[in-house]
């Protein structure tokens, strides 16, 4: 179970801003091995960090001592049709979760655009998609199987341990490694999607209009300029209009990806040509409508590296974060190659998600790799922090712990629920101490 091998032990993130070195590698078969990896990380008064699939951009998985690794973590894989309901190992990925369902005739409610995240990864940092009648993936979780930091292995329902169940949907790893997942499903469905652009000030002026009118919306804003691009995903009877295999190529792999990523390159080594990029990118854009497989509709490739910050926001407070973020951006002394993403989700009652006890609009921003960030990020930080923001898990943020317990009501029951399971800080790392305290 455990590779000591000194080029293994490194380790960096999808976005490669995230790197580091383990002191060993532990790779569990069963829950049991996962327990006695605890017992034996406790008891020389070592660390243990549990990694997915390096999607967040954060120091979140970082590890200092041991690192985890669930991918060949095997529990039993239980789809029940007539329930709705699924269990899977937490290390399996979503896109192999979403093959699994849709081969039973279920689906997710929602995802959010990419599935490369394991299903622990996603639920432990508060992973969600767009949708006002939705919460993050959190909130389709009905049991976990969880082992503390004692080494004691806990099922987790709303029957056994309610509270830990609570805490631990959206814990980012702080209270022990989740081996197994019950998630609520829905019966497999279709999705009708319309891509096309639009004028930013048109699409605020209509928003609780589009809001309110589809299942899932969000748009894209490219700096430098006043437009947008909007997505809808509506449910639909038939899967009647679905894209071609040629369209999907050219829109979604070769536009979005391999052109984005020349336009991308150009930018960062002339600067000075972000604005025209992206108005050519913009104008680009055309118009689509099409059907698929929900999970195939919600996510697509993203191959561009970049780095991101996301922060959810009380929804009424959208109009004034964006007019203050094009300000920032029009001031700052070096250009922004992305677009900015806007999402919307609805108030959920996990304790540590952004969406706790709030309806949520979500602002995403980005840069590309090897480009200036961090002045960005830390003046939109200081906009949406004060318009009562809270920064999703995964994506960069500068907030600490004392800031972070006065945007959370329920912070202190949270860290009350850490003390219990997790007393001596085996789940810990220096991000964790900083972002929940020590």
């Amino acid at each position: 179970m455990v590779d000591t091998a000194p080029l293994s032990a490194r380790w960096s993130n999808w976005a490669g801003n995230q790197r580091g070195s383990a002191t060993a590698i532990l790779r569990p078969g069963s829950p049991t091995d996962v327990a006695e990896a605890v017992r034996s990380a406790a008891a020389a008064g070592g660390r243990i960090r549990v990694i997915g699939s390096g999607h967040s951009f954060t120091a979140v998985a970082l590890a200092d001592d041991r690192r985890m690794e669930l991918s060949e973590l095997e529990t039993l894989v239980s789809v029940d049709v007539a329930n709705r309901l699924v269990t899977v190992p937490a290390g399996m990925t979503l896109h192999a979760l979403n093959g699994l369902l849709a081969r039973n005739g279920l689906a997710l409610p929602n995802l959010g655009d990419i599935d490369a995240q394991t299903v622990a990864g996603a639920i432990s940092t508060g992973t969600h998609g767009t949708g006002a009648g939705y919460g993050c993936l959190s909130t389709f979780v009905e049991a976990i199987t969880l082992v503390t930091g004692s080494g004691e292995v806990l099922h987790c329902s709303a029957d056994e341990h309610p509270d830990i169940l609570t805490a631990a949907r959206v814990s980012l790893g702080a209270l022990g490694v989740l081996v197994e997942v019950t998630l609520r499903c829905v019966d497999a469905f279709v999705l009708h999607a319309h891509e096309r652009p639009a004028e930013l000030a048109d699409v605020l002026g209509d928003l609780p209009a589009l809001i309110a009118g589809h299942d899932h919306i969000e748009f894209y804003w490219f700096p430098y300029t006043t437009r947008v691009q909007v997505k809808t995903n509506d449910r639909v009877p038939t899967n009647d209009r679905p894209l071609s295999h040629w369209r999907g190529w050219l829109d979604d792999d070769f536009l979005a990806n391999t052109v984005f990523a020349g336009a991308c390159r150009l930018g960062r080594t002339v600067p000075a040509l972000a604005p025209r990029i992206s108005a050519v990118s913009v104008r680009a854009l055309t118009e689509r409508q099409y059907t698929g497989r929900s999970d195939r509709v919600f996510c697509t490739p993203r191959r561009v590296r970049f780095v991101e910050m996301e922060y959810g926001l009380p929804r009424e407070a959208l109009p004034e974060a964006l007019a203050a973020l094009q300000r920032i951006v029009d001031g700052l002394p070096f250009k922004v190659l992305f677009p900015v993403e806007v999402r919307f989700t609805a108030a959920d009652d996990i304790w540590l998600s952004h969406g706790y006890g709030r309806d949520n609009a979500y602002i995403a921003v980005h840069q590309y790799v090897g480009m200036p960030y961090e002045p960005y990020f830390r003046a939109f930080e200081e906009v949406a922090t004060g318009l009562g923001g809270r920064p999703h898990w995964g994506k960069l943020h500068y907030r600490d712990a004392a800031s972070l317990a006065a945007a959370y009501p329920r912070f202190a029951d949270f860290q009350a629920i850490r003390d219990r399971l997790d007393p001596n800080r085996v789940f810990s790392n220096p991000h964790l101490t900083h972002v929940l305290g020590a």
